[in-house]
């Protein structure tokens, strides 16, 4: 079965600036396109920095402030320095979470969730920005029409994979949750079954309740 890849689900074309974008530009930016953050590309088309609404309002939020002390924090004289900024390169939040556009889809939804990011910008074999892939992009895959899932199940699982019988089997899907219903002959390949189907992207859940003739499993 084909994977499904980042470049599948992808967000593009993108709204970028370079380091060189004065910083009332960037605030136009954001509020034109409506979006949280951009990209800041190099003269090839790398990306390099990320400026978001956050680093925008640090000038605002540090407004007034003294200077910070020889003993402040890292973190301190960086908001500081990032409030005296000008353009993209002053503000920009660097480096960028990037993922490859043939990585599957499942290696995004992991780095999503265990480095606890809103998106991954994604970039071809040269390092160029071609695209972005969001949370929302990913969850994209849930709302495949049922009737898709179990035509993809029926035709590259249960045919191709394990050459069931079709009058001996049944798959029926709701909310793309799917049950298999039927008979196979050997135990092992309902599991197998399964862990086929659990790996297509839009699969919610998976009933198994197919019978079957020998139990292959036994001691293994």
């Amino acid at each position: 079965m084909r994977e499904l890849t980042v470049a599948d689900l992808m967000t593009h074309p993108v709204v970028t600036v370079s380091p060189a974008t004065p910083f009332k530009n960037l605030v136009a930016i954001l509020t034109e396109y409506r979006v949280g953050s951009v990209p800041v590309l190099d003269g090839a088309g790398r990306p390099v920095g990320v400026v978001s609404e956050t680093d925008l309002l640090t000038k605002e939020e540090q407004r007034g402030n003294v200077p910070p002390s020889l003993w402040s924090t890292p973190r301190r004289w960086r908001r500081w320095g990032r409030s005296r900024g000008t353009t993209a390169r002053d503000v920009m939040t660097s480096p960028v979470h990037v993922v490859g556009r043939t990585d599957p889809v499942g290696l995004a939804a992991r780095r999503l969730v265990r480095e606890n990011l809103r998106r991954l910008y994604v970039v071809d074999g040269s390092g160029r920005l071609a695209g972005v892939l969001a949370k929302r992009d990913v969850l994209h895959v849930f709302l495949r029409p049922d009737d898709d899932l179990r035509e993809q199940i029926e035709r590259e699982v249960l045919r191709r994979c394990l050459w069931a019988d079709p009058a001996e089997t049944e798959v029926r899907v709701r909310d793309g949750e799917v049950t298999l219903l039927g008979s196979v002959e050997l135990r092992s390949e309902g599991r197998r079954a399964v862990a086929l189907i659990e790996a297509i992207p839009g699969v919610v859940a998976v009933s198994d309740e197919l019978t079957f003739s020998v139990d292959d499993t036994v001691g293994a």
